[in-house]
């Protein structure tokens, strides 16, 4: 199966002068790219557990599952940040990135097509119950997964979506793959934000974050399934 992450198109390494500390969302991206297939990234190191992308057969069921799934997951997240159980929460209200909205018309739009919207499944509903709970002991955890649910859906999670249109949907695009505003500049703004609220954080917690990575992708990865459900 292919799972995607922050670094497959929109997030490039920033270049750094010689000594030069590297930034904390860069220890991310590293991270998360080893967590690739070599066909996916040059720096991957992950063997493949399925079919590529280009060979994917999806149906609009396993779409649909996916993208309720998918809502839910950004449900949780937005609620979270609203919440701020940890005040470096509410740096990332409204950052632009937000998915729930978009989701919810484009399940509407489905709906009006004719098609019935399945109940939630087991991966959705793990991922948000699991996001729920870290949120309330763990920031740094939980931020690890703010950060790769968000910025592979910019990247990767596009292209999957413009594969699924081509092969399903006659090329529609979704609001789901659409941002108001400077996509670009959306994920500068959060990247800073993240660097200024690790800049508080010791060495282990760092390291704590960036530990949680591989189950990020874990999460996320049983819901993209769902496509070929």
């Amino acid at each position: 199966m292919v799972v995607v992450s922050p670094t497959m198109a929109a997030e490039k390494p920033k270049k750094r002068c010689s000594g030069e500390a590297m930034e904390f969302v860069e220890e991310m991206r590293f991270v998360a790219m080893k967590l690739h297939t070599r066909d996916q990234a040059k720096e991957g190191e992950k063997e493949p557990e399925g079919p590529p992308l280009a060979k994917w057969d999806p149906s609009i069921v396993g779409y649909l599952r996916f993208l309720v799934d998918s809502k839910l997951v950004y449900d949780t997240i937005e609620r979270i940040v609203d919440k701020a159980v940890f005040p470096e929460y509410a740096e990332f209200r409204n950052t632009g990135l937000e998915r729930s909205e978009s989701l919810a018309k484009d399940l509407k739009w489905f709906k009006e097509q004719g098609h019935i919207i399945p109940e939630l499944s087991a991966p959705g509903v793990s991922y948000a119950h699991y996001l729920e709970e870290l949120s309330e002991k763990d920031p740094q955890a939980y931020l690890c997964h703010f950060y790769n649910i968000y910025f592979a859906h910019t990247a990767g999670g596009r292209m999957i979506g413009r594969k699924v249109a081509e092969k399903i949907l006659n090329k529609k695009e979704l609001e789901y793959y659409n941002w108001d505003g400077d996509l670009s500049q959306l994920l500068q703004n959060v990247r800073e934000k993240l660097n200024r609220v690790a800049e508080s954080w010791t060495r282990e917690e760092k390291n704590h974050c960036l530990e949680e990575t591989e189950k990020s992708f874990k999460f996320s990865g049983d819901i993209l399934y769902l496509i070929l459900s």
